[in-house]
């Protein structure tokens, strides 16, 4: 199969090709417009010339004709004999020479075709015979008097034209190619799981807008990973202590029987059942569900209805609004949010609150609790992250809670954050 050829070699083609095909648009257009009419005056000129030189020297006494040849010769270039033996020009000549005799029959009648001699000393001369007095004259021209060669002209412009065409196609074509190629190289590089170094977001809009777009995703990619990484590693430690529990129970119900044995089996399998749920809630919170109108107010006064105890009521502070949300994902985000509250702030009321600033519409989980650190904020929303170490299932969750909330603002485009309260507490919001 043949390879296709390389971005660089296209461009440079493509850019060769346009630039000799509007610089032969140019030379064809300023011929046109310009050259041509030029050396049409010029040659209607030098026409007008030739006759009256010949009739001035058959109006001029013999013995001052020398001294007009002479003048004529040095200052014009011309010369004048009462005739001349040469080849008559019928085949290819200079361009200008078609417009001089065009130029001549218009003025002394048609088929005035030019003759070609050269002197001694080689030089070429184009001799046209022009009645003058009783007789003809013939008048020559040094080919010296033009010596333009515009196809000399426009063969070396389109020389040097097709040489900066394909040097400024190589530069252009490498500062393209150049980004996408390391771009190549890192995705190369992601796709084979390895961290790519971030590129560099300089350059043209559109590279700048792709490496960009790709940092985000090769940043995401890598969160992920560490992500899953950490996942597994908290999923098989926070399964192997009940699973070591309930081998030890079995052994033991193997010998003695006890309603006890059987209490802690069913715990530990309810522990474990919990934290894979968790589990599962991290994973499903990419997933993008439609959003329905809902009543804000009613939502909260639900959740607080489900999570609140006869010894920790919970407190709703939001007036009726209706607003278009994902209902199950804003309720199993605000649902962790409450929860946290709840476990951890041991005394003071908890509140659910919402409020409107700009365009955003806020929701806030508020307690009165210990609080977090303000250097550890961040770190809770990590996988099986807790404030307290021990990770016993008594003194906290699994420590996904918050880890949840972030992967469901993240996937819904919302904003989580947590925020210490004056006199104490915790205020975690969540801006729609």
């Amino acid at each position: 199969m043949k390879r296709p050829a390389g971005l660089v070699r296209q461009n440079t083609v493509l850019l060769a090709l346009a630039f000799i095909g509007i610089e032969l648009l140019v030379v064809l257009a300023f011929v046109w417009m310009v050259m041509l009419p030029l050396a049409r005056r010029s040659a209607d000129d030098l026409a007008g010339l030739m006759v009256l030189s010949a009739q001035t020297w058959a109006e001029l006494p013999p013995a001052t004709r020398p001294v007009f040849e002479t003048e004529l010769r040095l200052r014009q270039a011309l010369l004048i004999r009462p005739d001349v033996d040469g080849v008559s020009v019928d085949e290819w000549h200079p361009a200008f020479f078609y417009l001089l005799e065009r130029a001549l029959a218009g003025r002394v009648g048609p088929n005035r075709h030019l003759i070609r001699s050269n002197d001694e000393s080689g030089q070429e001369w184009y001799w046209a015979r022009i009645p003058a007095g009783d007789g003809t004259l013939a008048v020559g021209l040094s080919s010296a008097r033009i010596n333009s060669r515009p196809l000399a002209a426009l063969l070396i412009g389109l020389a040097a034209g097709l040489v900066v065409a394909v040097g400024l196609a190589l530069v252009l074509a490498r500062r393209v190619v150049a980004p996408l190629a390391r771009l190549e190289q890192a995705s190369a590089q992601l796709g084979q799981g390895e961290a790519p170094d971030l590129l560099s977001e300089t350059g043209p809009r559109e590279i700048v807008a792709l490496s960009r777009r790709f940092n985000a995703m090769a940043i995401q990619v890598r969160e992920l990973l560490s992500a899953r990484t950490t996942l597994l590693a908290g999923v098989s430690h926070d399964l192997r202590t009940p699973l070591a529990r309930m081998r030890l129970a079995l052994e033991m119900l193997r010998t003695q029987p006890s309603a006890s044995l059987l209490d802690r089996l069913e715990r530990d399998m309810e522990l474990m059942n919990r934290l894979i749920s968790n589990v599962l809630d991290l994973a499903r919170g990419l997933e993008q569900e439609p959003a329905t109108p809902v009543d804000m107010a009613a939502l909260l006064r639900e959740l607080a209805d489900e999570h609140a105890t006869a010894t920790r009521p919970v407190q709703v502070r939001c007036e009726s609004c209706v607003r278009s949300v994902p209902a199950l994902a804003l309720r199993r985000a605000l649902g962790n949010l409450l929860q946290n509250a709840l476990r951890y702030a041991s005394s003071g009321p908890v509140e659910l609150v919402c409020k409107q600033e700009g365009v955003d519409f806020c929701i806030g989980v508020l307690d009165r609790g210990p609080g977090i650190p303000v250097e550890q904020v961040e770190a809770m929303f990590q996988p099986f992250r807790r404030l307290e170490p021990s990770r016993s299932p008594r003194t906290g969750g699994s420590g996904l809670g918050l880890a949840i909330v972030r992967e469901l603002a993240v996937a819904n485009g919302w904003k989580v954050s947590l925020e210490a309260r004056s006199g104490g507490g915790m205020a975690a919001w969540l801006v729609l």
